[in-house]
């Protein structure tokens, strides 16, 4: 059996090329490329190795011998443990730099276009913007505590915190109130992670529950959500199984688009945007650059539970929103009729799949607006020759794909790039949102 070869004890110093694309601080050794956490480019610094592959190694810093001007001290007492974010080192202004640099180089590295014009970004809350999210639950019996949070950076354990300031206050600053209730349930070893849904004004904490909890574990969780002002309710199996306490009224989070006048329900597991402030300058964005008219008719791919198609139907002549999960386009239409728009219609479809026998596909489209997974569009792209859309909007949560499917658009299907930028969605974060404009 092979043994690890073991790593070299002794602290290296470097100087930091570059960022990597996730934020890590770049540079040589022999040779080798190192990605240091916490590093900075232009930083002199002593590092010692984490790990050594064979084509890079990765190392943290034990002390810094010079200083980036744009280095700052952490606002969180748990940065460096906890592997919810990776940038808090990083001023506010210096993050979107970084962004827009990796956008720019995206392009031209992978899908061979200069970006013409960088749209200026879009900023909000730097803290407490976070809305959405799933938290590990773990008790640990050694330490007589559960822990309630995100993982260990490059770790699966979760890393032991009191509280994060990412996250919305109503649940962020309650992770030690959240574990000390858990810790006196008799499932408290069977709950592996917390569904966080908080609208405008509701909070919903979805429990998972690997086993059914007593009664006396139902009051000590309602007790709970009474006290804090939130909802507790409990899944026991998929998403679709989310029930309130019993006796509980069941409470449905909701965010509005007050620029655009929609309001959008949804259920706790539902993939919504985390932070509302960025989500309507996105929204406006979006809408603005596609400069729609009454006589337009507009396609929305990917379109969730109605995120962009609903205030497009505010605008627009007619909206065909597609998505490939059946239960979010049902709430999507649910969501149509609550903001009484009639012009607006849903289909479930696969967009990595042959479209040319759905019905709504063989219409034509003005505009189109895309927002898809990390994994992009590439696939639906070849569609556009029939839709022969005039204006594209594309909305990305992964500079690489965008950047391919930027390729595809400009050099394969005659498309203009006219501008892209970056949407600050997740500060303190090396995360990128970012959106492109092209036109025929």
């Amino acid at each position: 059996m092979a043994h690890k070869k073991k790593l070299p004890l002794d602290p290296v110093t470097v100087t930091i090329e570059s960022l990597s694309h996730d934020g890590r601080g770049v540079s040589h050794v022999n040779g080798k490329v190192v990605f240091i956490d916490e590093a900075l480019p232009g930083e002199t610094l002593e590092f010692v190795y984490t790990d050594s592959r064979k084509d890079y190694a990765e190392g943290k810093v034990v002390n810094l011998l010079t200083r980036s001007e744009h280095r700052v001290e952490p606002a969180c007492p748990h940065f460096g443990s906890c592997g919810g974010c990776s940038f808090q080192h990083v001023d506010d202004a210096e993050q979107i730099n970084f962004k827009e640099d990796l956008l720019r180089d995206q392009f031209r590295r992978i899908g061979k276009v200069e970006i013409p014009q960088i749209w200026e970004a879009l900023t909000g809350p730097h803290w407490g913007y976070r809305s959405k999210a799933r938290m590990g639950v773990k008790w640990v019996a050694k330490k007589n505590r559960v822990l309630v949070g995100f993982r260990e950076r490059r770790n699966p354990f979760l890393a032991e915190i009191d509280s994060c300031k990412v996250m919305n206050p109503i649940v962020g600053e309650k992770l030690i109130a959240l574990g000390e209730m858990i810790a006196g349930l008799t499932v408290k070893d069977k709950i592996p992670q917390i569904e966080v849904a908080i609208g405008d004004k509701e909070c919903v904490l979805a429990f998972r529950l690997l086993e059914p909890p007593t009664d006396a574990d139902k009051q000590r969780m309602r007790e709970f959500a009474h006290q804090h002002d939130l909802t507790i309710c409990l899944q026991p199996k998929g998403p679709d199984t989310i029930v309130p306490l019993d006796g509980e009224p069941e409470v449905i989070p909701s965010y509005a688009l007050t620029e655009q006048g929609v309001k959008f329900n949804f259920r706790p597991a539902m993939f919504t945007q985390v932070n509302y402030a960025i989500n309507q300058k996105m929204v406006t964005r979006a809408l603005a650059a596609l400069e729609l008219t009454k006589d337009d008719r507009v396609l929305d791919l990917f379109c969730g539970l109605g995120n962009f198609t609903l205030p497009l139907a505010t605008q627009a002549g007619q909206v065909v929103g597609v998505e490939g999960d059946l239960p979010l386009v049902k709430h999507a239409r649910e969501n149509a009729k609550l903001n009484k728009l009639d012009n607006v219609e849903f289909h479930v479809a696969d967009l990595t799949k042959d479209l040319k026998d759905q019905p709504w596909s063989k219409q034509k489209f003005t505009k189109v607006l895309l927002d898809p997974s990390r994994a992009g569009a590439s696939e639906v792209l070849h569609n556009l020759k029939h839709w022969q859309p005039e204006r594209i909007v594309y909305v990305s949560c992964n500079p690489s794909t965008l950047a391919r499917d930027t390729g595809i658009l400009v050099n394969e299907l005659g498309y203009k790039l006219l501008k892209a930028g970056v949407m600050d969605m997740f500060p303190q974060t090396a995360h990128v949102e970012s959106i492109a404009l092209f036109v025929k």
